[in-house]
């Protein structure tokens, strides 16, 4: 592969310049530079070098292995069939289709295990019947054409947004609006060719949220989407300072719950029949995981509140001991030892000795 150097490029390290003006990431440069994969006029280079106006740039790219798509028996829940299509309830950690680095073991194979040869050929050799996708660790409900008819008019309704998807995700931080609009354009990001990014230069997105449930650092939002841009959900909240809790890829990298993957579901899908025209709504229950990580927090919620109502009882025990709690800490932040006095509730009395204290 031969780049062309423009203008502007000039004096911009090799591994920047490459890339932005290529696929491939940053990294994945910075390792082609050092197995000498990258060649400027015919020679090996460093990755420190700066491009300039009359370099001839060439990389070695390799030619992707050619993928054989077989059926595999791989457990997966079905949670609609007929003549015309199936839908599926995806697992976290599974890719939708084989590509390089995941050449089996995808959603497809699990599909052609059921349905044998009934899939529509529309999406090509690798990816039969496949309508739309859900990213690797984004678990929940997905549709696949099992004919070219059923094909056209499931695109058809997603490109004119008649289907209706709504995701659940589990945020970091306290959102305190109820519900809002995200309308942010989405790119391919300038730093890692790899990922996606808020870029005015982007595609329109547009993302709807409501807040269900809020646990002190964590909210539980309904989320409903108008397109389908590459990692929107997941983007999009990262922009607007509430990372998915579980994404290492959009958040600062930690993962205190110690979760593999994402708490991003696809909860439900609503659209019509692509054959009879029926109104169908088809729904996935939370994964395990992600019920776990909500108990604990509403565990923890529960507990946060009793301790509250214990705190701020109206009992007249709480009361006073609270007040002479209160007093006494007062006192002990400028208490001169072997000294009496008397705090602003007359009935009680403190004294600090070095060895005990007394408040009422």
């Amino acid at each position: 592969m031969k780049i062309n150097i423009k203008e502007q490029d000039v004096g911009k390290r090799i591994d920047a310049f490459l890339a932005g003006n290529t696929e491939y990431s940053r990294a994945h440069i910075q390792k082609m530079i050092e197995n000498e994969k990258v060649l400027v006029n015919g020679n090996k280079t460093k990755v420190s070098y700066k491009v300039q106006k009359d370099d001839e740039i060439n990389l070695e790219v390799e030619v992707p292995k050619e993928i054989a798509l077989e059926a595999q028996e791989i457990p997966i829940d079905v949670l609609y069939e007929d003549n015309d299509i199936i839908v599926v309830n995806k697992p976290k950690g599974m890719v939708v289709h084989p590509a390089n680095g995941n050449p089996d073991g995808t959603l497809v194979n699990a599909v052609m295990a059921i349905c044998k040869d009934s899939l529509s050929g529309i999406g090509g050799e690798i990816r039969p019947g496949i309508v739309h996708r859900l990213d690797k660790d984004t678990s929940g409900v997905i549709v696949v054409a099992k004919n070219d008819k059923a094909h056209i008019n499931m695109s058809e309704q997603i490109k004119n947004h008649e289907v209706e998807k709504t995701y659940i995700a589990l945020v970091k931080g306290f959102v305190k609006e109820e519900e809002a609009t995200i309308n942010m354009p989405i790119g391919r990001s300038t730093r890692d060719r790899k990922k996606m990014a808020v870029n005015k230069n982007g595609k329109n997105a547009v993302t709807h949220f409501k807040v269900l449930e809020r646990f002190g650092n964590y909210t539980l939002l309904e989320v409903k989407i108008e397109t389908g841009r590459t990692h929107q959900i997941r983007v999009h909240l990262s922009e607007i300072g509430y990372p998915v809790v579980g994404d290492t890829t959009y958040s600062n990298g930690k993962n205190e719950w110690g979760i593999k993957g994402q708490c991003l579901h696809a909860k439900s899908l609503k659209f019509k029949h692509p054959i009879t025209g029926k109104e169908m709504f088809i729904e996935a229950p939370l994964p395990e995981y992600f019920e776990k990580v909500l108990q604990e927090l509403r565990q923890g919620k529960l507990i946060l509140s009793n301790l509250r109502k214990w705190i701020n009882g109206r009992s007249k025990t709480t009361k006073v001991f609270s007040k002479q709690w209160s007093c006494l800490k007062k006192k002990m932040r400028r208490v001169n030892f072997r000294r009496q006095g008397f705090c602003k509730w007359k009935s009680c009395k403190w004294t600090w000795n070095k060895n005990k204290s007394i408040c009422g």
